[in-house]
């Protein structure tokens, strides 16, 4: 049978008018973003800022979940297992690296799509205030002075600040016992004497700088933290090292593109709102978006200094 000319075009156009209704009412229900850390981390606090505002834009709860475990792969894999379609996303960072080239993940960032970036961290090494040292020169003199003695906790086995911390240590050839503990346990061991410094974020140790129990020695980032602002950099301080912390939004491969869009243009109301940026400096964040095919350039340049230092220290695995 014949179809005629004139009732094709009008399935067709049927067809396409459901497209773009259902273009034009996502999200049609809550959307879930997955954190790859607990609750009450340095990345809960930005993902969960970042959901309220896309909710206010989106009119639809952005739900935080948090899934901690093994350097963000228990996250990363759940979330590549969803349907790409708008509706789960994750709170990726240059973990998906780490994970991937240190062995805990099967996959790399090309399993998802890139949505836009969010903010940056800047990761800090902080002592005891009663530490004899008060910044990275002294910290390191006295490493030098006591080799392997000195204990440095991070935030985990895989964890970015993991990397960092093991690659300016190694640069600077200074030998020290890598303590790796989840971020909130590794504060708690620097405070009762257990270690003698952390490889840490702004928003985890804020409140016990303000109180004067914890110093910051230097801020491993390409600049001064606001959170800290009188502290200076480890290239201030003469060591060519930085290693900034970038968290933005993807979501599985796949996303098609108008939601995408829908989802890009939600995040960049909302980290350049004021209360973002209000919350950023409360938190020890940055706000700094990134649309989506400036994000994945970063995702990919991370992913090869990632590798890199991974393959320096010994650590990167064979995929």
């Amino acid at each position: 049978m014949k179809i005629a000319p004139a009732a094709w075009r009008a399935a067709f156009c049927a067809v396409l008018g459901v497209g773009i209704a259902q273009a034009q009412t996502f999200p049609a229900k809550p959307i879930e973003l997955t954190i790859l850390w607990a609750a009450g981390t340095a990345p809960d606090v930005v993902g969960r800022a970042l959901g309220e505002g896309m909710a206010r834009q989106l009119g639809q709860p952005v739900l935080a979940v948090n899934k901690p475990g093994a350097g963000g792969a228990v996250a990363y894999r759940y979330v590549a297992n969803q349907p790409p379609d708008g509706y789960a996303l994750i709170m990726n960072s240059n973990s998906i690296s780490t994970a991937y080239h240190s062995g805990t993940l099967p996959f790399d960032y090309h399993a998802f799509t890139p949505i836009a970036q969010v903010s940056i961290e800047s990761p800090i090494l902080v002592a005891r205030a009663d530490a004899p040292y008060s910044n990275l020169v002294e910290l390191l003199a006295y490493a030098r002075q006591h080799p392997g003695d000195l204990k440095v906790g991070n935030s985990g086995v895989g964890s970015h600040l993991q990397i960092a911390s093991e690659s300016f240590f190694e640069q600077q050839r200074v030998e020290v016992a890598h303590i790796p503990f989840a971020s909130s346990i590794s504060i708690t061991n620097l405070l009762g004497g257990y270690i003698d410094a952390s490889m840490t974020l702004p928003g985890s140790v804020a409140p016990h700088v303000a109180a004067g129990t914890l110093k910051v020695l230097g801020v491993l980032a390409a600049q001064r933290d606001p959170t800290f602002p009188q502290v200076p950099t480890a290239i201030e301080q003469g060591y060519d090292f930085k290693a900034d912390m970038w968290r933005g939004v993807a979501a599985p491969k796949g996303l098609p593109d108008d939601v995408r869009a829908r989802l890009e243009q939600a995040i960049r109301a909302t980290v350049e709102s004021e209360d973002f940026k209000r919350r950023g400096l409360q938190n020890g964040f940055q706000p700094v978006f990134l649309e989506h095919a400036a994000f994945d350039q970063t995702i990919a340049k991370e992913d090869a200094v990632i590798a890199t230092a991974l393959d320096k220290l010994g650590l990167k695995k064979s995929q």
